[in-house]
Order: structure tokens, then sequence, then C-alpha cells
């Protein structure tokens, strides 16, 4: 399954998210007939939001042995204890859980961006704030997509 795209979006006064259709376009039901996703900080001020398998495969790429180290110990807490199973409602709304809100800095307006095997949710102001630093980096993507890895700053 793959995520693309830009879009804007509001949160209801329940704090609930309209998830976009396109995002829920060949997305397998549960046993019990709903779709669940998995909400959980993510990096650079967004939440990721990925499905029930792709939590799964996210988690399968991680190093998730207790015996691995403090850091990797300390990175496991702060991520898992974060990640929320949140099922969409018959209208296919996703309530945004206070906490995870206010880690995001998601107040009403935000953005979700497709990013292949999650979606990101930004506050707007963050996301915008995001695009305008990173407005001259599109260039040196070729760095990234030939497997040269992350382009390297000032490039």
């Amino acid at each position: 399954m793959m995520w693309l795209g830009e879009s804007t979006h509001s949160l209801d006064d329940k704090g609930r998210l309209s998830v976009p259709r396109r995002l829920l376009a060949n997305q397998q039901l549960g046993a019990d007939g709903k779709l669940a996703l998995v909400l959980t900080q993510g990096f650079e001020g967004c939440l990721f939001l990925f499905t029930e398998s792709g939590f799964a495969q996210a988690i399968s790429r991680l190093e998730t042995q207790a015996f691995a180290g403090a850091d990797k110990r300390a990175m496991q807490r702060v991520f898992f204890s974060k990640a929320q199973r949140i099922e969409l409602d018959e209208k296919n709304r996703l309530n945004l859980p206070d906490s995870l809100r206010a880690l995001a800095g998601i107040e009403r307006e935000l953005v979700i961006v497709g990013v292949v095997d999650r979606a990101e949710i930004w506050s707007k102001a963050r996301w915008e704030a995001f695009e305008k630093e990173h407005a001259d980096s599109f260039a040196r993507l070729d760095s990234v997509l030939l497997g040269g890895g992350a382009p390297a700053s000032g490039a």
C-alpha cells in the first residue's frame, strides 16, 4: 500500500479528522469489519499514521530486542508509549488524542502528507515552515534516489 500526496484539513469541534478517501483505498478491514490504524509520534514535529500491517512492517525494521542497549531501549519506550490503535468511525473519521495533538502542535488546521508506507499529519504552520526550509533540497534528491544516501548539507 502506498500513501502519496498532500492535503489540507481541519479538525472538527470534537478533535476528529476526516481521513481522505485516497488514503483509505484498498485498505483491508479487520475481522470486526472496521479499519484500524496506528497513530504515533513522528519526527520533525509530525505524527505518523500507519495501517496495522504497515506498523508491523515498520516494527520489523527496528531493533526491538531488550538487550540491544540503553539507547535503543529508550527509543523503544518513547516510540511505543505514544503509539495508539485507532479505529475509524462510520464516517471515516479518527479522533486525534489530545496528547498527540499537543506533541505535533495541531490546533485545528493540519496537513496530511503521504510518505509511501505511512501518512504524516502536520500542523499546517509546521508543514509550511518545513516546506520553506527544504524548498531548495529537491535539486539534491537525485543522490538519495540513486542510492547515494542522504544529500550532504550545503551540497
